[in-house]
């Protein structure tokens, strides 16, 4: 979590080479060894938790999740003998579909590959109460409220600090894209996914209930100047942990921070917000044989996933009335046609030097 990741494989190492027949720990070893970049090894980690447990399901999807892996027939038998069983969990049943949903697809087998991903994503789905109307009530709660003489009554009262640059949208989206190509200037700091705006939102909006959304924005509109100031250097002091360079910003690729696009204005106005939108069926199919390892409930269902898309939009065109050239918008498809065009205009919105 802090991004150490060397000492990470090390504590990884020591606990195996004493405790060697764990196949969850030789799989979360794996996941640091891929975040290391060293992906053979990472394949031969996940494949040893295998060896060790064959229906372990998050093991095949986490080889599945490393996109450029293959599977082999042998590889393909073994899934669908290990979803035979009728002892393996709900939780190894829907990471099975999901990886044979990518196997599948990489063989061209379209329809038995979407017949995979929608299990899995039926199954998944069983874990969750989500609710696409309370989504789309919240969103028209958030317009309603945060207008552009709310925005105007509370100017530059936040935190003073530039040192954010937010990549919103959806999972998905091109935001990884819009991160890499920013954290190889030399101004700019790439971090991780980071949940910091997500915990001022729920502290702010207290313990909740039957309208939580509708509590938070009451209790976001009644923060002084001061509340605000405090909200926004906390954040600052709270990432720093993140930061191991001295370069002066940082990236904070957290897509569902769309929501929160008020909340960052008014603790850090000075920060950057970049949107990263992608075309809608490119981004939904996307997002839908995606499984994530937490939250994106609404990706676990085709109607869900359009409605959500849909209030995405129509909130961040809100944004875009209320608080004009706030948000910087990415297209993804032009980023990867016209690279240099979109790079030049993303950093001059940054105020960095291409």
């Amino acid at each position: 979590s802090l991004g150490d990741y060397s000492e990470s494989l090390e504590i990884y190492e020591a606990v195996l080479k004493e405790y060697p027949e764990q196949p969850k720990v030789w799989m979360s070893y794996g996941h640091a060894l891929k975040t290391a970049r060293r992906v053979e090894d990472s394949i031969a980690a996940y494949r040893r938790a295998i060896s060790l447990q064959p229906t372990l399901g998050e093991v095949y999807w986490s080889l599945a999740n490393l996109k450029t892996f293959r599977f082999g027939d042998a590889e393909i038998a073994a899934m669908h003998a290990a979803l035979g069983r009728e002892d393996i969990t709900p939780e190894d049943r829907y990471h099975l579909h999901y990886a044979l949903g990518k196997a599948y697809e990489d063989a061209a087998n379209y329809a038995e590959s979407f017949g995979h991903y929608s299990e899995g994503a039926r199954v998944r789905h069983l874990d969750f109460c989500y609710d696409a109307d309370e989504k789309h009530t919240a969103m028209l709660q958030t317009k309603a409220m945060q207008t552009a003489a709310f925005f105007a009554a509370r100017k530059d009262h936040g935190a003073a600090a530039p040192d954010p640059i937010f990549i919103v949208g959806l999972p998905r989206a091109g935001s990884t894209l819009i991160e890499q190509i920013l954290s190889s200037h030399s101004a700019v700091e790439g971090t991780m996914e980071l949940s910091d705006i997500g915990a001022i939102a729920r502290r702010i909006g207290g313990k909740g209930g039957a309208d939580r959304n509708a509590q938070y924005l009451d209790a976001l509109s009644k923060l002084n100047t001061d509340e605000r100031r405090a909200l926004g250097q906390g954040y600052i002091e709270s990432t720093r942990i993140q930061r191991k360079t001295d370069r002066p910003f940082f990236i904070d690729k957290m897509p569902n921070n769309f929501q929160h696009v008020g909340l960052i204005h008014l603790i850090l106005p000075h920060a950057k917000i970049i949107d990263a939108r992608r075309h809608p069926m490119a981004n939904c199919f996307s997002a839908f044989k995606q499984h994530f390892a937490r939250g994106q409930h609404f990706s676990y269902g085709l109607e869900n996933l359009g409605r959500y898309y849909a209030d995405y939009v129509e909130l961040m065109a809100h944004y875009d009335t209320v608080l004009p050239g706030r948000v910087h918008r990415v297209i993804y498809e032009r980023m990867v046609e016209d690279t240099e065009a979109q790079v030049r205009a993303l950093l001059a919105y940054c105020g960095l030097p291409f």
